[in-house]
């Protein structure tokens, strides 16, 4: 197992000090990639460089890992050194007036007076109130209004009453129309992570006649993964990340510093279903990035075969729950460019810092 001490940079070196079988499984759903960046910076810039970036050595030779998943081809490009460039860690916003004034707008406050609600009404739980989504992007498109306004404010038992509303909210839906089976949690914490209201709410949708393009595509990644290698990709994928450090296992749940991650510091949950285990897990997770990541804007998604037999195969389809950090909430820049829309992500956290982390949290 390698050392605490090892960290993204170091991946090449991990994955060569492993067994015959082991690099073979690992090199079958990675390809790791390591380039040199080099600058010359003028005499006059020397005394910039090393205020910013703390030393002039480390930005003249730089090391940049690219790691990409074969099955689903998603690709993440790391250099460390990006944390700490002019903005990296967030250019500080001074004027909030329009964040503030939208707590004095605020249609959550009175939900039962405020939002529409579903055709089969709306479902309670013990700590929020589903609404319908007033501008929907699906049939079925609903909103969990957390009775505490502070996105930031959970604890367990309300997390794992958001999820158990949700899936009531999913029960409820295809009882009105049984095609409707496909379900989707998602909770965008905070503005930057794409909510429009302050006030602490997630979102639910249930669709028809197929899952959700991204969710499909890894429904048909895993299918023919395992056509070729006989064996499930969800339970290899987790083994290699165990083995270079970046997974362990808490109470049957497998959880993931992803290799790939869409954005900084993701975390992927893995389970055979969404029960008390994996809820408890979720709200470990974000309760870790909240308050020893110092993350003020997450996502969290929550993907899972359909509630309901469909024609397509879902063998071995786990639940898949993925946490992802947005950016400091003071910050105007955003957290994702044209890299990460048409090319590969581009990421400044060590998915081997995050693991230590996360791992020390659930213990």
């Amino acid at each position: 197992m390698p050392g605490i001490e090892t960290g993204i940079a170091d991946l090449d070196t991990i994955v060569d000090s492993l067994s015959s079988n082991e690099r073979e499984l690992f090199h079958r759903i990675y390809r790791v990639g390591i380039v040199q960046g080099q600058i010359r910076p003028p005499q006059s810039m020397h005394p910039w460089i090393e205020e910013q970036f703390g030393s002039l050595d480390r930005t003249l030779e730089q090391r940049i890992v690219r790691i990409t998943n074969l099955i689903t081809l998603e690709e993440a490009l790391f250099n460390q050194l990006r944390g700490s460039r002019p903005g990296g860690a967030g250019i500080v916003c001074e004027d909030s007036s329009m964040e503030k004034e939208s707590f004095h707008v605020d249609p959550f406050k009175d939900p039962l007076a405020s939002t529409p609600e579903d055709i089969f009404g709306r479902i309670e739980g013990k700590y929020c109130i589903t609404a319908s989504n007033v501008a929907k992007y699906e049939g079925f498109h609903g909103v969990i209004i957390f009775k505490e306004v502070d996105p930031l404010r959970f604890t367990e038992e309300q997390v794992v009453d958001y999820i158990d509303t949700g899936l009531r909210w999913a029960q409820e839906a295809h009882t009105i129309d049984p095609e409707a089976k496909y379900f989707f949690f998602m909770w965008n914490c905070g503005g930057r992570a794409g909510a429009s209201l302050p006030h602490g709410h997630a979102q639910v949708m249930l669709g028809k006649e197929r899952h959700y393009a991204k969710i499909e595509q890894l429904r048909c990644a895993s299918l023919s993964y395992r056509g070729q290698y006989e064996t499930q990709y969800f339970d290899d994928l987790y083994t290699v990340h165990r083995l270079v450090g970046c997974g362990f296992d808490k109470n049957g749940v497998n959880v993931l510093a992803y290799l790939t991650p869409v954005k900084e510091k993701e975390t992927i949950l893995i389970a055979p279903k969404l029960d008390k285990d994996l809820k408890e897990t979720i709200y470990e997770v974000m309760a870790c990035f909240r308050d020893r990541l110092a993350v003020g804007a997450f996502n969290v998604a929550i993907s899972m075969p359909p509630i309901a037999p469909a024609d397509e195969n879902w063998e071995g389809f786990p639940v898949i729950v993925r946490v992802v950090d947005r950016g400091s909430v003071s910050s105007r820049a955003s957290d994702i460019g044209a890299m990460e829309l048409y090319a590969s992500t581009v990421i400044s956290t060590d998915p081997f810092e995050i693991a230590q982390v996360v791992k020390a949290a659930l213990k």
